[in-house]
């Protein structure tokens, strides 16, 4: 969890809070304070292990240490956005998340069955490749950019087929509080918007 001046920095800045406030709603949401994990990739020939597509989780399960047991709810408790932050340039031969687009709300049709439990990150990418097929899209860019994805939205990685190895983080944007999926009829942030199609 990186928490140098200069990472903060690059994920506190104006134009970054005015799309929060868009997409999320004014007050709604927190400020980052670490910039996550890293993943980073190497050119390599070998086919990674780690390419399945998931969902990250947002609130702990039974056991806070085994980020697997981590949970989903319909109501993305504690995530208002997934980031995806490059800190190298990434083209299409740099390994690029691989996004799929409109999977999110397929994510919110099922997790609306779950309930305020929801499902444990395992439970969920188990339940990923039956979801209808959607167009994959790559999150490429120069160094600076930063992706905000809708928290149900499925990814996944691939294998690096460059030369540069590639850097990035993918902190959440923490939410105040769960969203509001059912409370009122007008007011819905886009995200809100997004959940509701897929349960409507």
């Amino acid at each position: 969890m990186y928490t140098q001046k200069p990472f903060i920095d690059s994920v506190n800045t104006e134009k970054l809070y005015s799309a929060f406030s868009q997409l999320i709603g004014e007050n709604k949401w927190l400020p980052c304070r670490n910039v996550g994990t890293f993943p980073v990739r190497f050119p390599s020939v070998q086919q990674p292990n780690d390419t399945g597509k998931h969902v990250d989780a947002s609130f702990p399960g039974n056991d806070p240490n085994n980020y697997f047991e981590w949970r989903i709810n319909v109501k993305s408790k504690g995530r208002a956005l997934l980031m995806l932050v490059l800190y190298s340039d990434v083209s299409e031969n740099d390994a690029p998340t691989v996004i799929y687009e409109g999977s999110h709300i397929d994510v919110a049709r099922l997790l609306s069955k779950e309930g305020d439990l929801g499902l444990s990150f395992m439970e969920l990418a188990g339940k990923l490749d039956e979801l209808p097929k959607r167009k994959e899209v790559y999150a490429t860019g120069k160094a600076g950019s930063v992706y905000l994805c809708h928290p149900f939205l499925v990814h996944s990685a691939q294998p690096h087929r460059g030369s540069t190895p590639k850097f990035m983080a993918q902190p959440p944007l923490l939410s105040k509080g769960e969203l509001s999926i059912s409370d009122f009829d007008v007011g819905y942030s886009p995200v809100e918007r997004a959940i509701r199609l897929g349960i409507d």
